[in-house]
């Protein structure tokens, strides 16, 4: 079976880094099974800027770790592929339109997240746009 190419958007990535639950199952499919996560500098960045907010603050020092520890340790399991802008498409939020580039950038398979935004798509460029629980779902099927 080929391997499966998964896109995670930063909120995704966030519960998964930080805290137990589906999400951290995803991340954790890519260090040991057939899952490639697929991101870029963009969204490496915005991950980076959103980890180090005040909010956060406190969770990543319970976990005895820092917001480099925590990148470092992701940048080992995903494959970076080049930022490519595309024509806009949420007109909502243009910011979430880096996680569809990056999905066509890294030839994706499914893109996982939490935002509304995304999530009413359903597809883009027929790739399924799912949250954390449907792609698990839908995994455990496909095993």
């Amino acid at each position: 079976m080929a391997k499966t190419r998964l896109v995670l958007d930063t909120n995704v990535y966030i519960s998964g880094l930080l805290w137990t639950g589906i999400p951290h199952r995803l991340i954790r499919l890519a260090e040991a099974t057939d899952v490639t996560l697929g991101t870029t500098p963009a969204i490496m960045e915005e991950l980076r800027e959103v980890m180090g907010r005040p909010k956060f603050r406190l969770r990543i020092r319970t976990l005895q770790t820092s917001v480099s520890e925590v990148m470092e340790s992701l940048l080992s399991i995903v494959e970076v592929v080049q930022d490519s802008p595309i024509e806009p498409v949420i007109k909502r939020d243009p910011d979430d339109d880096k996680i569809l580039a990056c999905a066509i950038a890294a030839q994706a398979d499914w893109i996982v997240s939490g935002d509304d935004h995304l999530l009413c798509l359903k597809r883009y460029k027929g790739i399924p746009i799912v949250t954390p629980r449907q792609f698990s779902r839908a995994w455990e099927k496909m095993k």
